[in-house]
């Protein structure tokens, strides 16, 4: 008995990853995907704005 309850509940995960699998790579979600992988592009430079700060720094000396 233990063992068809184990079968069983190995099904189901597979099949839910599977599903989870299919829902992430299907056509509806190529948007979000796209945008999400641009996500870390958006974030500001910080060490441009560090560079640029120290720049500014140097000019206001001279």
């Amino acid at each position: 008995m233990i063992g068809v309850i184990n079968g069983f509940m190995t099904a189901l995960g597979f099949l839910t990853f599977i599903g989870i699998v299919w829902w992430a790579f299907s056509r509806g979600r190529q948007g979000a995907n796209r945008e999400s992988a641009m996500l870390p592009f958006a974030l500001p430079d910080e060490f441009a704005d560090q560079v640029g700060v120290e720049k500014r720094n140097e000019e206001k000396q001279s």
